[in-house]
């Protein structure tokens, strides 16, 4: 809930504070908002122009710098390193935590362009492929420039520990899952369900690692955000990948949805709600247009459950509190405090 001076006001109006703690209290928590990401116009301008740096140097980065040679992309991408890990430096000690943690960010973009010109000029570079095709294409020799990446976005994030900067290494990790089931596999026939399979795993993998991170985290400061969010999305989508004519498979798809959202509720994260809901969606799609594709009953008992649902929502809402509680006992100590700080 977002605490703004009106709320304070009506505060005071109703004596809960007096007025001069209102204003206390809203000066503290304006200074410590200055520090968090928020929907600002100041901050909407920061990211606009650090995710336009990054773009350049990544989505739109064009075949005019192939001209540069392997030694020419190596030497800019290093230039553009020290520049970006300088502007870290002077913007930490102003203390402007976002745009230092989207320069650093830039600073770990700018590692595969880096690794992709020394691989050109050494010579190892194994066919005709071109930078550009590295946020688009599945290869498997991309994995030297994810592996390298990972390992300057994990020394980086260490060193500076702003919470933008592990969006890069979770990105990093959602390609290496796609491209190792491309090396495990057989050159030039490349097995769809190989892919499915290693990015359920690897998304699943990451799940945790984000759960760990979640539990080690300060409160203040979400490091786990951006590896909860690709980590869903690899593992939801190697999961609704699968393919199978059971329906008990099928069944066994929906209780998985069922309890990705349930664990998006207990960990307040989002993305396990929005895909559990789009897993199950999906299930009930299936039943309408194949299972019980000529059924007339079939809406309706399809309307007598979403009722159904809502009238277990208004219980839930009656309860939340006590339930959440319930369901969060469960958790880490450290954990259940974040979530708790977090609120």
């Amino acid at each position: 809930m977002k605490v703004s001076r009106d709320l304070l006001t009506q505060a005071v109006k109703e004596d809960i504070i007096n007025a001069q703690q209102a204003e206390s209290l809203f000066q503290f928590l304006k200074t410590k908002a200055q520090d968090s990401p928020s929907f600002t116009f100041t901050y909407i301008i920061y990211y606009f122009g650090g995710l336009l740096a990054i773009a350049a140097m990544t989505l739109f980065m064009n075949l005019g710098w192939e001209n540069f040679g392997g030694w020419g992309i190596f030497l800019l991408s290093v230039l553009y390193a020290i520049l970006g890990l300088g502007l870290t430096s002077v913007l930490r000690k102003k203390n402007l935590a976002v745009p230092a943690g989207i320069c650093a960010t830039f600073v770990i973009c700018l590692t595969p362009l880096a690794i992709y010109g020394l691989q050109k000029a050494m010579g190892w570079w194994p066919d005709t492929s071109v930078y550009r095709e590295y946020h688009t294409l599945i290869e498997w020799h991309w994995i030297f420039m994810e592996l390298g990446t990972l390992a300057v976005g994990i020394i980086l994030a260490w060193i500076y520990r702003y919470p933008f900067m592990v969006m890069p290494i979770a990105v990093t990790l959602w390609y290496i899952s796609m491209d190792l089931a491309a090396m495990i596999g057989q050159e030039g026939s490349y097995d769809f369900e190989l892919r499915s399979l290693v990015s359920m795993y690897f998304g699943l993998l990451t799940i945790l690692i984000a759960f760990w991170v979640d539990v080690r985290s300060a409160p203040s400061r979400d490091y786990a955000f951006w590896l909860y969010i690709f980590g869903v999305i690899a593992f939801w989508s190697g999961l609704s990948c699968q393919h199978s004519d059971s329906e008990l498979s099928k069944f066994i798809y929906l209780c998985i949805n069922l309890l990705m959202i349930g664990v998006g509720v207990m960990l307040v994260r989002k993305v396990f709600v929005i895909f559990g809901a789009l897993g199950t969606a999906f299930y009930f799609g299936h039943l309408a247009w194949e299972v019980f594709a000529d059924s007339p009953f079939f809406p309706v008992a399809l309307t007598a459950i979403g009722i159904l649902i809502i009238y277990l929502g208004t219980l839930w809402q009656k309860n939340e509190e006590k339930l959440t509680q319930k369901a969060q006992s469960i958790l880490p100590k450290a954990l259940r405090d974040t979530l708790n700080a977090r609120e």
